[in-house]
């Protein structure tokens, strides 16, 4: 089974893809992880982390789709997470393989950006966290486009008949229900 796990920066994509990994020992690929290669190793393809979620979906989206599709015909289980998947972009990979993926999608549309940023602060993972360096400011307006974009992924996950799971309130409880629903649990 090949999972999908995308949404909103914050929103718990890593802890789902973790407690997958923790339950039924399957590793997992995050979307940062490419990205930051392509930053500092292929700048010259132009994704980067300094784009929007949508701008590094767009560009990012044949070499994703590419690579899921190598992982289905491996059919090796894996879970892939990370902000740049779009909803419009993975349906037609959902519709040629529908009973070997599993994808949902996380965002928080209906939160303060003071709620979110305490938030933040009481699931930072500390030094390795690189937004909990930032200053406040940057921090808020990270938290803004963020809600943005969890409207523009929710809406998204409507229109194509996706999951969409929202941790505005009871983020931990979203997390297991989000867990839940990917493992069919």
């Amino acid at each position: 089974m090949l999972y999908l796990i995308s949404g909103a920066s914050r929103s718990g994509k890593t802890m789902i893809a973790e407690r997958i990994l923790e339950q039924k020992n399957t590793p997992y690929i995050s979307l940062d992880w490419l990205v930051m290669g392509f930053t500092n190793g292929m700048p010259e393809c132009g994704i980067h982390d300094l784009l929007f979620p949508d701008d590094i979906a767009q560009r990012l989206w044949g070499f994703l789709r590419a690579m899921c599709e190598s992982i289905l015909w491996q059919e090796t289980d894996c879970v892939i997470e990370g902000e740049a998947i779009l909803p419009e972009l993975v349906s037609e990979l959902l519709n040629k393989y529908p009973d070997k993926i599993k994808i949902c999608f996380l965002g928080y549309t209906d939160i303060s950006v003071d709620e979110k940023a305490a938030s933040i602060q009481k699931y930072s993972t500390g030094a390795t966290d690189w937004l909990s360096k930032k200053p406040d400011e940057y921090i808020h307006d990270h938290i803004n486009n963020m809600v943005r974009h969890s409207r523009r992924i929710k809406s998204g996950c409507e229109k194509y008949h996706l999951s969409y799971f929202d941790t505005s309130e009871d983020f931990n409880g979203t997390i297991d229900r989000t867990v839940a629903y990917l493992l069919g649990s």
